[in-house]
């Protein structure tokens, strides 16, 4: 019996047109504020974000990732019904019970299995592994992946002091956005494989800790916050060990590839991990500066960047490389 391949056969992503700059970050903080103003212009020196994207009031995490989802529908000719497992991949979610895939399935009006895979900034590429895994051995012959991200509403607007604010400088950098990407059984492998590590040890550097059973209830606890400097050091100690022996297992190098997209949360961190970890730079699409920190629509907007430009194409080989809250860090080689 022939070995069964999967392929990516589309990927697609939904920017909310609305669109907040960091001086308009600076301006709402402190209107929210009392007795405290923020310094002019520091979100952008320490992270090179100029803007990013708001969802509107009336919209959730699941109508991102629909808007997405149709987009690729329609770019791919593919029919909805064709679709055999839809799986939710994100950190957001429209709420905790039920799964954030059913909402989606709903808004596109599917009848197939749905679940979600949740992992920070990781959730879609640790979905792309589920969908390759679950297609080769044999259970799906096509599977849908959507995510919303909806981080604008965990942004803090008041802030008391400084010590809090730059605490809460990662939020003011998080954008809305949905993302979908389409897996396909093939005769020919396309995506090429995987590697994953995880140090969970470090799991506190970054925290959304409200609707779990740790904090159910209370407003203190409804805001992201993250410990830069912390989730700097972890990602250092971890190394860039499962990056270089997956792309040894696959028998190739960085060089090979047409775009590397890297899950972006700075300007500045950006290049500091290109440089440890021996990533051509030039090789990366930047989207943090424009875009903002994408979460895990991150890598499927700088592949449609990519593509778009024509930086890669159809036969190129791609990777993603993801870096998440928890912590975790993987990568995926793909040839489109």
């Amino acid at each position: 019996m022939p070995q069964i391949h999967a392929r990516l056969a589309g990927v697609a992503v939904h920017l909310p047109e609305t669109l907040r700059s960091t001086t308009d970050t600076e301006h709402l903080v402190a209107a929210a504020s009392t007795g405290f103003r923020p310094p002019p212009g520091l979100v952008r020196r320490l992270t090179g974000v100029e803007r990013l994207h708001v969802m509107p009031d009336d919209w959730q995490a699941s109508d991102l990732a629909a808007a997405a989802a149709r987009k690729l529908l329609a770019e791919t000719g593919t029919d909805a019904g064709t679709i055999d497992l839809l799986l939710f991949a994100a950190a957001s979610q429209d709420m905790i019970e039920p799964a954030t895939s059913h909402m989606v399935a709903d808004r596109l009006g599917l009848r197939c299995p749905v679940f979600d895979v949740k992992n920070a900034c990781n959730s879609v590429l640790n979905a792309l592994e589920t969908a390759h895994a679950l297609i080769a051995q044999g259970s799906y012959r096509r599977i849908l992946i959507a995510g919303g991200e909806s981080p604008s509403r965990a942004v803090r607007w008041a802030v008391p002091d400084l010590r809090t604010y730059l605490a809460s400088i990662p939020g003011y950098t998080l954008s809305d956005a949905g993302a979908a990407l389409l897996v396909e059984a093939s005769a020919e492998p396309g995506i090429l494989g995987c590697g994953f590590t995880a140090d969970s040890a470090s799991w506190n550097v970054g925290t959304l800790a409200s609707g779990g059973s740790a904090h159910p209830r209370g407003d203190e606890h409804t805001y992201f916050r993250l410990d830069g400097v912390g989730l700097r050091r972890a990602f250092e100690r971890l190394g860039p060990k499962i990056l270089d022996d997956t792309l040894e297992r696959l028998g190739v190098r960085w060089q090979d590839m047409a775009a590397i997209c890297v899950h972006q949360v700075s300007k500045p961190y950006l290049d500091q991990l290109a440089e440890r970890f021996g990533l051509p730079s030039d090789k990366i699409p930047l989207t943090v500066t424009e875009h903002g920190n994408a979460a895990s629509a991150s890598l499927p907007l700088q592949l449609v960047r990519a593509r778009e430009s024509g930086r890669a194409g159809v036969g190129d080989l791609v990777a993603l490389v993801g870096l998440a809250g928890g912590i975790s860090m993987g990568v995926s080689v793909i040839r489109l």
